[in-house]
């Protein structure tokens, strides 16, 4: 096959995977980057343990995707999350089963992965451009900006891994869409996902819980009940609880300026066994001491109910009970997109065929979360964003053999 010049443009794990595999063929390949370095919200991500994809069965995890999910399997089913395991396994990872069910790198955290992948890459003749900004296009040709000036360079092929608008100081500010939109190719607005919500909070509240977690509690929306933990911040509610509803929460606004997340905040107890609890306590007794003794809540929790029910030390212990079991928190808006884990929105489907090539630029290719899907966190926003990139450079390899 001939020799191709194929252009990456963005450095993070959908464009790295690209060049992996276009360089294993032979191609020659040139990653772009804007920033100093590359993959940053890679790394950002393994602060926290890097959550590389997820061990549940196969079938539900590709139908974590939503709406994108029946786009998304062809790239999912040609790199499973066990191939993401064996993958990071030959760089050198070892990775391990959490409780949850989720996929860490033992060493928990993201550098020596990405150390390792970058020598390979390197190895395999990939060169790395840091600090080069794409600016659109000019004819047939990439133009850039970069510490020496402005750049133009010609590709054979080139593959838009640029992310989502979350985490823009990180390199990702979707400022891509209206280059590809003049292009005529068909972009809709980012919005947030798996992100934190705004509430009304008193300033008591505020003052006194902000930084407080939720623990051991179940949240329930359309997206199911799910358990887990949330925090109480300053503006709202915030954690991996808070992300499981997010899609649905931000959908609801959308359609009907209104949203609340159910809270169980004693999961392990039926309404019939608080109630009888509850019933069995002093009403004498301070409204605090009755919900510790009777429901085992005391600390943020029974402040939490009192600040959603001023009124609720008057309930009934049926009622009370109901309340604790199914307590809404009314959300007002999503935080901003900028603070947001990932982005809904980008390029739509319709605007690329089936090997992730732009209709409306022949050879122009896009992968990751330039396009438009969400997931919850998890590992799966990271095991799509490989499996895109790798779907986007085969697409490439059978565009450049035609």
């Amino acid at each position: 096959m001939k020799r191709s010049e194929i252009a990456i443009i963005g450095g993070g794990p959908s464009g790295l995977m690209a060049a992996e595999i276009l360089s294993m063929q032979n191609h020659s390949v040139t990653v772009y980057d804007s920033m100093p370095t590359v993959a940053r919200k890679f790394l950002l991500a393994g602060k926290s343990g890097l959550n590389i994809t997820h061990s549940e069965d196969f079938e539900r995890f590709a139908d974590r995707f939503g709406a994108a999910s029946q786009q998304l399997r062809p790239a999912l089913d040609a790199f499973t999350p066990a191939d993401v395991r064996v993958w990071a396994e030959g760089l050198g990872t070892e990775t391990f089963v959490g409780s949850s069910g989720r996929v860490f790198p033992k060493a928990m955290k993201a550098s020596p992965l990405l150390r390792a992948w970058i020598k390979r890459l390197e190895a395999q003749g990939v060169r790395i451009l840091t600090r080069h900004r794409w600016t659109g296009f000019a004819g047939q040709t990439l133009t850039f900006d970069t510490p020496d000036g402005h750049k133009t360079v010609h590709s054979d092929a080139t593959l838009l891994a640029l992310g989502g608008a979350s985490y823009p100081r990180l390199g990702s500010d979707a400022g891509w869409a209206t280059a590809l939109r003049d292009a005529g190719v068909d972009v809709t607005d980012f919005r947030p996902a798996n992100c934190g919500f705004d509430v009304d909070w008193s300033d008591a509240f505020r003052e006194r819980f902000a930084g407080e977690a939720l623990k051991s509690v179940t949240a329930t929306s359309e997206a199911g009940t799910i358990p887990g933990e949330f925090v109480i911040t300053r503006h709202g509610i915030e954690g991996s609880l808070v992300y499981a509803h997010a899609a649905h929460l931000r959908d609801r606004l959308e359609m009907q300026r209104s949203a609340a997340l159910s809270i169980d905040l004693a999961p392990g107890r039926t309404v019939e066994r608080l109630a009888k609890d509850l019933a069995r306590q002093d009403g004498k007794m301070s409204f605090s001491n009755r919900l510790r003794k009777g429901a085992g809540l005391e600390g943020v929790k029974s402040a939490l109910l009192r600040e959603i029910v001023p009124d609720a030390s008057r309930s009934d212990p049926k009622a009370l009970a109901n309340l604790i079991k199914a307590l809404p928190i009314t959300v007002v808006r999503p935080r901003p997109i900028a603070e947001a884990i990932s982005t809904a929105g980008g390029v739509r489907w319709n605007a690329m065929d089936d090997a992730y090539m732009l209709k409306a630029l022949p050879g122009i290719f896009v992968a990751g979360e330039m396009v438009d899907w969400e997931a919850p966190t998890g590992g799966y926003l990271l095991t799509a964003c490989f499996a895109t990139g790798r779907a986007a450079a085969r697409g490439i390899v059978a565009w450049l053999q035609r």
